[in-house]
């Protein structure tokens, strides 16, 4: 059985593809915007254009339209190929990246947000959410989440911010999906942007 996975909840847009829990092809693109032109014809480009009997895709947090054009493509790839749709955390990716470089142990995401704050979250060292993601400031970030290893993006800022521990500056990747384990995917697929939308209705609803 084939697994298609779609990571585009930050700058680092990849996918891959894999078979009998191995890599079959994958690749990534540091993109500053440009996901949805970029997405389909990463796809496209994989072995038998990346088709397969399941779809991992990342539910967030992460960038507002990155993740919208991950699920889009997702959901379209799913319905044309009857494909299983599921969804996995972004920050569960990072954390289990982390602990493959450096061991079981727990670790702390930091990842780049909106308006200058970070999304923030902390694993054990088995890799079970013990504070699921939250928008912080960096200043109270520094105060409130102490493990020793931080993976992220914004790992080398926090670790410097708070004046001990240890950084991994890493993005999400979907080529090192394998690495959670089963219980990480979802078939509850729903976004989790991780902050309020920016945009605001008439009368200052939130869409």
């Amino acid at each position: 059985m084939k697994l298609l996975g779609i990571e585009c909840a930050t700058e680092n847009c990849s996918v891959a593809l894999f078979e009998q829990g191995e890599l079959l092809a994958g690749t990534a693109q540091v993109l500053g915007r440009g996901h949805a032109e970029a997405l389909i014809p990463m796809i496209a480009a994989l072995p038998g254009k990346g088709m397969a009997a399941r779809i991992a895709v990342s539910l967030g947090p992460g960038s507002f339209t990155g993740l919208r054009v991950g699920l889009a493509a997702a959901r379209a790839l799913a319905l044309a190929w009857q494909a299983e749709l599921l969804g996995y955390s972004t920050h569960a990716l990072v954390a289990a990246m982390a602990r493959a470089q450096s061991g079981s142990q727990p670790v702390s995401v930091a990842m780049s947000g909106g308006h200058g704050e970070w999304f923030l979250s902390e694993f054990a060292a088995d890799g079970s959410m013990l504070v699921a993601p939250r928008s912080l400031a960096p200043q109270v970030a520094a105060l409130e989440f102490q493990s020793d290893l931080v993976a992220g993006s914004q790992a080398e800022a926090l670790v410097a911010a708070r004046g001990n521990g240890r950084a991994l500056a890493l993005l999400p990747d979907a080529r090192e999906l394998l690495l959670l384990e089963p219980a990480a995917f979802t078939r509850a697929v729903h976004l989790e942007y991780g902050r309020a939308p920016d945009a605001r209705l008439p009368g200052g609803l939130l869409p």
